[in-house]
């Protein structure tokens, strides 16, 4: 396994000789040059030089086109390798499925599902599975793609997928939505395996959704097949430290960056959006750490303390309620003000394009951690490039989940299982390891950190396309 992860493989960006400026990098000495972009997807996609596939709107392509535009800004970085882009614009393999179900009430429901595949280049995909009324194939494309991304940029044996679902589960029993679960397992089951491509928890799932797909494709195949999915719970083969690993590794890669900005995370005022796994995990371990938080937000609404949050306190409460709303003592704030808290790190840890042309001006705080995906639009992400805010793309600041999925699925495989302590020493080693190699790409290209990391990992994908070849 150490070889799967091992950065010291003579790749310029992997090497330990920074040089003596690294400690001082900021976004403010790296004015990187590229065209500001729309936040709107409408029209200017509309004019993309892409070759698009018939099965999307030109007019909109949602987030797909955000993440086709993240690979434009990436492209002349990638020399020779750059003759394989097109490979990265394109899905490897998409599946849309329709998935029937009999209601409590007798009557027959039907839903929209989908898994994509984007690239398997460097291994089996592995990515997500949401239960979401507005999720969309762009949706589940562009998601499928930033796993790509994520997986190489930590150098995991992983390519990218994703998948959803259509529906709102919260309109559900519990017999209807382990239904449809097992209704849409079986209906990827031909294209999903532990050598295939691995589904986990996503937005809407949890470990009960894991446990029904591993035993429904179990059951198909004829034995037990633990691996299949990852996000299970402990008793049928999960991993200790999976539930908490995303937010652990918001918070570690955040105080990598602090270290290097001079931002001491004793003395940092902590902006939260979003306040379950992610987001209140990595709030629970900056609080620990001696950071103040001063403001959380979730579908319930903003709440607002400046001597700071008790955060054990609020975990608890919204365990008990459901969300944020009514925690006493703090202040509510009109959900429009959180993004203009006074704070020196954000952390939007929510749903996609948060963070807009609308409130990019209002933001204050010296660094974002983006713990969702994808919740800066590419407009955004210029506007505070140019106000010397540093942001840390999603496809680094929240890999702390994949990570340990992949420790997961190693020990399905071996059936020999780590300590807690074991997997959370790996899994900070491991992250500390890539970002430092994201770093000094950074430096060497004068480039933002998102385009750093898809610098890093494009090229791992596209050295494997090129060592791999066509076939046939």
């Amino acid at each position: 396994m150490r070889n799967a992860h091992d950065l010291t493989d003579k790749r310029p960006w992997t090497g330990h000789a920074w040089g003596p400026n690294i400690a001082a990098l900021t976004t403010r000495q790296f004015p990187e040059r590229r065209p500001l972009m729309s936040n709107s997807t409408a029209g200017v996609q509309a004019m993309s030089p892409h070759a698009l596939p018939s099965y999307l709107n030109a007019k909109d392509l949602g987030p797909w086109g955000i993440y086709l535009q993240q690979v434009d800004r990436v492209t002349p970085y990638l020399g020779a390798l750059s003759r394989w882009i097109e490979t990265l614009k394109r899905p490897k393999r998409i599946l849309i499925v329709d998935v029937p179900i009999e209601l409590d009430n007798g009557t027959m429901a039907h839903f929209e599902g989908y898994r994509v595949q984007h690239n398997t280049s460097r291994g089996p995909g592995k990515g997500g599975v949401r239960f979401h009324q507005d999720v969309t194939l762009s949706e589940v494309m562009a998601l499928s793609a930033w796993m790509s991304v994520k997986n190489a940029a930590v150098n995991l044996p992983f390519g990218g997928a994703k998948g959803g679902i259509r529906v709102d589960p919260k309109t559900l029993s519990r017999g209807e939505l382990e239904r449809l679960t097992r209704r849409y397992t079986s209906e990827i089951g031909i294209i999903i395996g532990p050598n295939k491509d691995i589904p986990a928890p996503d937005v809407n799932t949890n470990e009960q959704i894991m446990a029904w797909m591993m035993d429904t494709y179990s059951m198909n195949e004829g034995s037990t097949a633990s691996g299949v999915v990852t996000g299970k719970p402990i008793a049928l083969g999960g991993s200790l430290g999976r539930r908490e690993a995303t937010g652990r590794g918001v918070f570690t890669i955040g105080q990598e960056v602090a270290q290097h900005i001079g931002l001491d995370i004793s003395q940092a005022r902590i902006a939260v959006q979003g306040f379950g796994n992610v987001g209140g995990i990595a709030a629970k371990l900056f609080a620990q750490a001696g950071a103040t938080v001063v403001a959380v937000q979730d579908h319930g609404g903003t709440i607002y303390k400046a001597s700071g949050l008790d955060v054990p306190a609020l975990l608890k409460h919204v365990s008990e309620h459901g969300s944020v709303q009514g925690f006493m003592p703090a202040e509510t704030l009109p959900d429009a003000q959180f993004w203009g808290v006074d704070c020196d790190i954000l952390i939007p840890a929510a749903l996609e394009q948060q963070i807009t042309a609308a409130n990019a001006h209002q933001i204050k705080a010296r660094m974002v951690i983006e713990g969702a995906n994808g919740p800066t639009t590419p407009e955004a992400d210029d506007i505070l490039h140019t106000r010397n805010i540093v942001v840390v793309p999603d496809v680094i600041a929240n890999a702390g989940g994949v990570t340990v999925s992949y420790f997961e699925w190693v020990q399905d495989f071996s059936s020999f299982f780590w300590s807690e302590d074991d997997i959370n020493t790996r899994l900070v080693r491991i992250l500390r390891e890539a970002f430092a190699g994201i770093w000094q790409v950074a430096n060497e290209h004068k480039v933002s950190l998102r385009t750093a990391t898809f610098i890093v990992a494009c090229t791992r994908m596209l050295q494997a396309r090129e060592l791999r070849g066509l076939y046939p």
